[in-house]
């Protein structure tokens, strides 16, 4: 008997991988995130599958429900959505399973974020104007944010910010980045990437509150940085036609003469 954590994606039901559908599909038991995770991925379960909507349940009372399958050697399909390495609650998960010698596996998922960059039909990562995406939050209900980890430090870095769980923080956020991006600094909120009522709204800094206004959800992703909704960057050297690379060795003395 194995528990199976697998990464639901954001929400479309075949932004799934195919080892996660194989898993769900041979497991008899599914624990699932009832608020997030879509129907259409639970359509892969087995016939006769026993499904579970965790989104009620306690900690305990979901480690109960793997520790009866266990105990029936029953493989679990336990879904979360997006990707299980952010926000997931599945380390504490695992360290229940890791005392009681329960096995299990983790399968990775599409995050929340990248699906919003497609939805935006944008690179978060270009050259000259940012090369690194920091994925971050405000502080919750649920957890605190350590100190040192405020949104203003990582904005004065000038990276791309993705912050999610924060829209109903926006005020606050938005105070917090215009003195390091400026007010005319693209931004874009996405709620619930890839799903059917997904909704998107563009501004910059000094106009997102308005353009926002009372649609506010808490499945909804702040995106802010200069590569949202700009055509004003550096080409990148990858394939500029005198860059000697491995696969395409350039000159009488190239990098890698070996190459194929």
């Amino acid at each position: 008997m194995t528990v199976h954590f697998i990464g639901a994606g954001p929400g479309a039901a075949d932004l799934l991988t195919l080892r996660g559908r194989d898993l769900i599909a041979g497991c008899p038991v599914c624990l699932y995130a009832g608020s997030l995770v879509p129907e259409g991925v639970l359509a892969h379960c087995p016939p006769g599958a026993r499904i579970v909507n965790t989104a009620p349940l306690s900690l305990d009372d979901i480690i109960a429900e793997i520790a009866t399958a266990h105990a029936e050697g029953k493989d679990v399909a336990r879904l979360h959505s997006g990707d299980l390495a952010i926000w997931s609650a599945m380390g504490e998960q695992l360290r229940r399973l890791r005392a009681l010698g329960i096995p299990f596996t983790v399968t990775p998922g599409v995050p929340s974020f990248s699906a919003a960059a497609a939805a935006l039909e944008a690179e978060l990562t270009l050259p000259g104007l940012a090369q690194t995406v920091v994925l971050t939050r405000t502080p919750g209900r649920a957890s605190a944010m350590p100190e040192g980890e405020k949104i203003a430090a990582f904005a004065a870095t000038g990276a791309v910010l993705a912050i999610h769980l924060s829209i109903h923080l926006l005020d606050k956020v938005i105070a917090e980045l215009t003195p390091h991006y400026g007010a005319d600094c693209p931004v874009a909120v996405v709620w619930r990437a890839s799903w059917p009522d997904q909704r998107i709204v563009r501004a910059t800094l000094a106009t997102l509150d308005a353009a926002v206004g009372t649609e506010m959800e808490r499945t909804a992703l702040i995106l802010v940085g200069k590569t949202l909704g700009t055509a004003d960057f550096d080409e990148s050297r990858l394939y500029a036609a005198d860059y000697d690379r491995r696969y395409r060795p350039i000159g009488a003395e190239p990098r890698f003469p070996e190459a194929p």
